[in-house]
């Protein structure tokens, strides 16, 4: 008749044995998880900085093909003050495309999901259902 009790006590330890390993394994998930999000965070900060001096060098291009029209109808002497102005804006556009081309490849090694927490619970979900099937067995 003590058997039945030591069964029923050996159980009950070893289920508040898994859960306590569980709550451990998602509070360590959770910190793996935000060291990951910040480092991402980091990368996709960088990238929005690109994009924004991209923005900026094809903004001032476009100020200076405006400027490059206006100017182009006063011809002074025999090249037209227009042309100088022409050929800076293209410099910039050229800049800004370069730019915003180095943008895109910083942000796509951006990850939104954390991928080694994300191996992680796999593995802790694979190894919690092999426990909870020795527990049954």
């Amino acid at each position: 008749m003590g058997t039945p009790d030591f069964v029923q006590d050996s159980i009950g330890g070893l289920i508040r044995g898994i859960l306590t390993d569980i709550q451990t394994l998602i509070r360590e998930e959770i910190a793996l998880a935000r060291v990951e999000i910040r480092e991402q965070a980091g990368r996709a900060k960088a990238a929005a900085m690109s994009f924004g001096i991209a923005v900026a060098a094809l903004a001032f291009g476009g100020i200076f093909l405006l400027v490059a029209v206006a100017l182009g109808i006063a011809n002074l002497l025999g090249w037209p003050a227009w042309s100088g102005f022409l050929i800076v804006a293209v410099l910039l556009c050229i800049g800004g495309f370069f730019t915003l081309s180095s943008g895109r490849k910083q942000l796509a090694s951006v990850h939104a999901l954390p991928s080694e927490t994300v191996t992680t619970l796999k593995e802790n979900s694979e190894w919690i259902a092999k426990r909870l099937s020795s527990v049954r067995k």
